[in-house]
Parts: C-alpha cells; structure tokens; sequence
C-alpha cells in the first residue's frame, strides 16, 4: 500500500506512528507516490468533493496507464461523479462511517465503471464494516450512483437529526419544560430501546456534558446550523428532480428557519407546492 499526501510531513507522521511495523510505503511526490504501485493501478483519493477532486484527477490522469483506476472517495456530488471524462476507469464509491469507519472499517457504496468493480471489490469487502459477518458493500450502479446513495444516506441521517432537535424543542420549551439532564435520562432511555442509534447515545451525551464552570456545554452553542455538500445536493434532487423525501425536505426547511428566517421559508414552502403538487 502506498501513500501519499501534499503535505509531506503528514506523510512521516503517519509512517512514524499508525503506520509503524506495517507495509505501507509512502511517497513525498505524486510521480513517487504512482511508481510505487503495481500495475494496472488503483488511486483512491480521499480529498475534498469538488475542485480539489478535480484538480487531484487532472494531475494524476498523465501519470496513469490505460486500465488503471482512479476511486473518488471524497462524497462528491453524483451529477460531477457521472460527468467526469472516462479516462482510466473511474470509480465513485459513496464512503460512510467517519473515523470510527477509518479505524474499524467504513460502510461503501461503490458505483462507477462497472468494469472497475470486480478489480477493487476484494479490497473493499475485506476492509469494510461488517454485520453477521457480511460486508456493509456491494456495487450500486454506473456512474455516481455510489456518490447518490450517500447523499440520499446522508439526507436520511440529516432528518433524524432535525427528529431529535424538535424531539428537544418539545421537551424543553413546549410542553414539558426538562432540565438538559432530565431530557438526557430520556434519550438514554430510549437508546435502550427500539430507537437504539448512535444519535440518540450521543445526544444523551451531549446533553448531560459540562464545561469547566459546571455549566451544560450545549447551552453555549449559537441555535443555528448550516449545510453544504450532500446536504444541499440532496435539497435539489428533492426540488428539482424524481426524489422526495419528506425527512430531507424537512430538515432543510428546519436549517433554513434558524439561518434566514421566514421569508425564504415561505419561498421554499412555494417552491415544493409548485414541484410536488
């Protein structure tokens, strides 16, 4: 295994530290870092969508053979994934896990030229997160398909998230009037239940954690969230294109309410009537 990365000095780091007693070999070049690989390649970029997974493409596309395959696992969008030129082979896995998923393996949708899956599908499915002993990985389509079925996964994930903001509002201002340990005591509870996930343990966590002066973290935090990448592509896809998703659609409009207020609230409200209805 190869690798490499701009900043070269992360390059040694890691070599001198997660990497130590390994095979992993690393380069402080793009040339050095292809030389190293055995052909026909396969480059996995994990760099940020867009621009710099261009600019990433363009620079290693002369310095790869025919056959070789390029994987964007950087989330991009699926309409740029689908539209990159088909030099090598192009492979756009969606990639899910975060940096429990970097240490312990990340759950993959890999899509792209079909050609290029039979090639890296036994790396993936070795590497990947497994449940009841099968891989969470399996090819998805052509082209940025992979990239899409994250988005839409992400968009879901953002949904429950705006379940559990407004399960908070309702505990807290509506109707019940919870102090942040008592809402905490409830999302615990309900993580030992049926609703067991990952964000209802964490916001249980969140919720009872203090700072220093023994004040509750999150009531320090500005009531106001952005969004970018898959969380605006996923926005478009629901007003533009053949994709609704009510969760999606909603926690846009909840992001939206804190950030620009009700006038484009209302003009999102008028854009969905005249798309759906």
């Amino acid at each position: 295994v190869g690798v490499f990365n701009r900043t070269v000095s992360k390059v040694d780091r890691f070599l001198a530290n997660e990497a130590k007693g390994t095979q992993v070999v690393g380069a402080h070049s793009l040339e050095e870092f292809v030389k190293l690989l055995k052909k026909p390649r396969a480059v996995m970029l994990l760099v940020q969508a867009g621009k710099p997974v261009d600019d990433f493409i363009d620079s290693l596309i002369p310095l790869l053979d025919k056959g070789d395959i390029i994987i964007d696992g950087g989330n991009s969008d699926d309409v740029s994934s689908a539209a990159k030129p088909p030099v090598c082979y192009l492979s756009a896995p969606g990639v899910s896990g975060g940096e429990e998923g970097a240490r312990h393996g990340p759950s993959l949708m890999p899509g792209g030229h079909p050609d290029a899956w039979p090639r890296i599908r036994p790396i993936f499915q070795a590497v990947c997160a497994k449940v009841d002993g099968q891989p969470c990985c399996d090819w998805v389509g052509e082209g940025g398909a992979g990239h899409f079925v994250k988005m839409v996964h992400n968009g879901i994930e953002y949904g429950d998230m705006q379940l559990i903001c407004e399960a908070y509002h309702l505990m807290k201002e509506v109707c019940c009037g919870l102090s942040n340990d008592e809402m905490a005591d409830v999302f615990t509870r309900w993580n030992n239940g049926d609703l067991n996930s990952f964000l209802i343990e964490i916001t249980a966590d969140i919720l009872r954690h203090r700072d220093d002066d023994g004040k509750h973290t999150v009531d320090k935090i500005l009531d106001c969230a952005g969004q970018k990448g898959t969380g605006q592509w996923g926005w478009s896809s629901n007003l533009w294109g053949d994709l609704l998703i009510a969760g999606e659609i909603f926690y846009s409009l909840g992001r939206f309410s804190n950030r620009w207020g009700d006038f484009l609230i209302a003009e999102a409200n008028f854009q969905l009537l005249r798309r759906f209805f």
